[in-house]
């Protein structure tokens, strides 16, 4: 049934009803409907571009069109070398955005600091140093196609989500 999980989508026989969780229905919406946040600092910016235009066109896998505030997206891509004059604006723009929030680390810069790992002490080792990332896409710099890849993986991982539940305070 177009990817969906059988165990979680049931129909009844003779009717035009589908029986499905509420959990399964949002995370569905979230998944499909993904506002982004583009943090491009070099030039892994340039294929995120292209993963945007005609060619690769995100908007058919789900992803709108690049929020300009941090508060209307839901994920963030950080694409190229995080320099320490970078850090406080990546980490403020991430505590901006509205929760469920989520993170890529597109390009070996973003992931390790890539070849400036070793002789620049303005570069830090990784966006998952200053905030928490959810998918890696190694290369240098990665194709669109490994961003396309990397956003389906995301997808996935929204579906998974559980919903936590508040327990009341006595």
């Amino acid at each position: 049934m177009n990817g969906v999980d059988e165990e979680l989508i049931k129909k009844i026989p003779g009717l035009p009803i589908v029986m499905t969780t509420a959990e399964w229905a949002i995370n569905a919406g979230r998944s499909n409907s993904i506002w982004t946040l583009t943090f491009g600092l070099r030039c892994c910016a340039m294929e995120m571009m292209a993963t945007g235009a005609p060619k690769y066109d995100w908007a058919r896998f789900g992803l709108e069109v690049p929020s300009a505030s941090p508060r209307r997206a839901d994920m963030m891509i950080v694409a190229g070398t995080v320099t320490k004059k970078m850090e406080p604006v990546i980490i403020r723009l991430y505590e901006q955005m509205a929760e469920p929030k989520y993170v890529i680390a597109m390009g070996a810069c973003a992931i390790s600091g890539g070849p400036f790992i070793y002789d620049s002490y303005s570069v830090i080792k990784g966006a998952d140093k200053i905030i928490p990332v959810d998918i890696y896409i190694p290369g240098c710099p990665p194709r669109p196609e490994a961003l396309l890849d990397g956003i389906i993986k995301l997808q996935k991982k929204i579906m998974k989500q559980k919903f936590r539940t508040v327990k009341e305070h006595k």
